[in-house]
């Protein structure tokens, strides 16, 4: 490790980082617009200079190797006059509309003008103006104020995987913008808002709404996929305004994808924020009393085998786990969360894993997608994987339909004949598998949702276990959740217990008139039509589909709205914080359901969220880990059996809309007309 001295401090530091990071290593600020940690090096804003011994003149930090012996000086006048000099050049043109820009309060130019620019300019001449440029649905444009850090450029093309963002023309011309003039088709797209370090890229749907300091910030994790993403929720009153990422290096690095972002407006549209009974076939607003009070005139003294339950896909486990008890105690065994139906083993939870983690997948060499699409089931382990073929050229094969994941695949084959050829090591991308470091094979809940679910696991299984995928420090097994609620569902055990129906079997019950009530905890995904004249309770937050079939409704908070605890898909314990309260007369999930225990005059044993969170690590230890990923061990699971030939489908086709918060946002129906139905159109296909 090269040892060099940095402002008089002798330091030692890792073979090749920069004398930047080797400055922030010995605790010395040094100021940068272009540099960024998580993108190469571009060297071109010249903010971050500094004195190098026997250099002619102050050198570039960001793009400088460290070496043996070095010594570097941040401090000097010569340094202080190269970053006042370098300031007063990039404020040449950039205008003078601080006032109305909505970057003001958490601008880099702003702070480091402070820090380090002058308190005038010699520069008299007119500044130069940019024409705006169209980006989409998104983020609004204001390319005058553009420094041309390109930040954004190495984003789209490194990390998104869009090389639609370019630099353009020279000089005094140059300007950043779509090559083709068209919206940045990313599902990653507004992250350059955030590594805009001026007010050139702006978030549209935000603008002008608010400035920093009227927002009560909130830690709390992003529930609309099963990745788990660290997020900010900012909130101005009750109204949630915003929702900006954290850092968190083993999940989503410092990225969000846009719907996490920006579906937040849907938080208050269509929201359901008092209790409903149906009467003479139509729903009419009641008294939590009365709501209560016909669930219980309808369900006491019912026999347990006749009541059903199920929860979807953005439940808390304090909820679920209330639920469960709910239903044994009366007796009924027919409860399950996995509402898209997918054959998982819940007694081994190495089964329903992702079990190569987040993080670990972008040191894989070799992947095989089995009837998954990463890129819109979660952006940001697609995220991953692409950088492990930037880093190691990961060879990645695809059986299902084609997908285009940001990096190169080879296509296999449709279904699981291909699958099963795999499995037997009889077909080439076999050897490709067994000659990696690290192979994974990463299977999605579109195969797993099929009659033949359970074959398809077993044969996942089995090329894990015969290609060599698991071994002591590596388990190369996974299973990629779109659903937030699903991996917490699982190690509650929300399964059928003995003689109980799945999901399936519920629907079938309810269609014959073998079981006649139905508890629908947030459950929005399944055919409601074939719920026939079962009596239908529908606990949520949004008045979508399964509120539409419902005969009572119990209006319950959502994600922002309460404290819950989520596991993604991963195995990560995470909480989610109360952000905002709930909306009207809702409530938290946890007491809706223990205020119905009550009413039908039995008892779940929790009277505050501690103790609920209590059962939670009752019902499995693992919940009093947070934040922490426990190596599942890898024991036998699945049970061979024959397979169909019908092409594995995908779970997802439009990204923007696959939840009730979504599907009621203004922003993610721009998106969906502006990306997802012109190409529904190319294609002939509609989702």
């Amino acid at each position: 490790m090269p040892k060099l001295t940095i402002d008089d401090i002798e330091i030692e530091v890792p073979v090749g980082i920069s004398v930047l990071q080797a400055c922030e290593i010995a605790g010395k600020e040094v100021p940068r617009f272009c540099y960024h940690e998580r993108l190469s090096i571009a060297g071109n804003c010249r903010m971050c200079l500094v004195e190098m011994e026997r250099a002619p003149k102050p050198i570039a930090s960001c793009a400088m190797p460290v070496g043996e012996g070095m010594v570097i000086r941040t401090d000097t006048d010569t340094v202080k006059k190269a970053r006042s000099g370098v300031m007063e050049f990039l404020l040449i043109n950039h205008p003078l509309d601080c006032p109305i820009c909505d970057q003001g309060g958490e601008c880099d130019l702003q702070d480091q003008a402070m820090a380090y620019g002058i308190d005038h300019s010699r520069y008299q001449e007119n500044k130069r103006a940019v024409e705006e440029k169209h980006m989409g649905p998104l983020i609004k444009t204001e390319m005058t104020r553009c420094i041309h850090c390109t930040r954004c450029v190495r984003f789209a093309t490194e990390v998104a995987g869009v090389p639609e963002l370019g630099l353009l023309g020279r000089g005094e011309n140059a300007e950043i913008t779509t090559y083709l003039e068209k919206s940045l088709d990313s599902e990653l797209s507004a992250n350059v808002i955030d590594l805009c370090p001026v007010g050139a890229l702006t978030s549209k749907p935000y603008a002008f709404v608010a400035r920093p300091w009227e927002l009560k910030k909130t830690e709390s994790v992003d529930v609309l996929d099963a990745v788990g993403s660290a997020i900010r929720v900012d909130a101005r009153g009750a109204e949630v305004l915003r929702v900006l990422p954290r850092l968190s290096d083993d999940v989503n690095e410092e990225w969000l994808s846009d719907k996490s972002r920006y579906a937040c407006d849907g938080l208050r549209r269509q929201r359901l924020d008092r209790p409903y009974v149906r009467q003479e076939g139509v729903l009419r607003e009641a008294s939590w009393a009365e709501a209560l009070a016909a669930i219980g005139s309808r369900m006491r003294g019912l026999d347990g085998s006749r009541i059903a339950a199920i929860a979807g896909d953005l439940c808390d486990a304090e909820a679920m786990v209330c639920l469960k008890d709910l239903m044994a105690k009366l007796g009924s065994a027919n409860i399950d969360c996995r509402q898209e139906a997918a054959h998982l083993d819940a007694s081994v939870r190495g089964s329903y894993l992702l079990n190569s983690t987040i993080a670990g997948l972008e040191t894989a060499d070799a992947a095989l997608l089995v009837g998954t699409n990463p890129r819109w089931e979660a952006p940001l382990v697609n995220t991953r994987l692409r950088k492990g073929w930037l880093r190691q050229g990961l060879k990645a094969g695809v059986i299902g339909a084609p997908i285009d994941p940001t990096y190169p695949t080879e296509y296999l084959g449709a279904g699981p004949e291909t699958l099963l050829e795999v499995a037997q090591d009889n077909h080439p991308f076999a050897d490709t598998l067994k000659a990696a470091e690290r192979g994974a094979v990463i299977v999605g809940t579109g195969a797993l949702s099929r009659q033949d679910g359970g074959s398809v696991l077993a044969a996942v299984r089995q090329i894990a276990d015969k290609l060599g995928l698991v071994r002591d420090d590596w388990n190369g097994f996974n299973v990629l959740h779109q659903a937030a609620a699903r991996v917490g569902g699982l190690d509650l055990g929300l399964v059928p217990g003995p003689g109980g129906r799945d999901v399936a079997g519920i629907l079938q019950g309810a269609s014959d008139g073998s079981i006649d009530v139905v508890y629908l905890l947030g459950a929005d995904e399944i055919d409601m039509a074939k719920l026939g004249q079962a009596f239908v309770i529908y606990q949520g937050h949004h008045g979508d589909t399964g509120a539409h079939r419902a005969d009572v409704v119990l209006p319950g908070a959502a994600y922002t709205e309460k404290n819950g605890t989520y596991v993604n898909t991963e195995g990560r314990v995470q909480l989610g914080r109360m952000a905002t309260a709930p909306m009207g007369d809702a409530r938290e999930d946890w007491t809706i359901i223990r205020a119905l225990s009550d009413a039908l005059g039995v008892s779940i044993g929790v009277k505050s969220l501690g103790d609920v969170r209590q059962r939670l690590v009752e019902v499995n230890p693992l919940f009093d880990r947070v934040d922490e990923v426990v190596a599942a061990a890898w024991e036998p699971f699945g049970a061979s059996g024959p397979m169909g030939t019908t092409a594995f489908s995908l779970p997802v086709d439009n990204f923007y809309m696959t939840d009730p918060i979504s599907r009621a946002s203004e922003t993610m129906a721009r998106c969906t007309q502006d990306f997802v139905a012109p190409k529904q159109e190319r294609t002939g296909t509609h989702g």
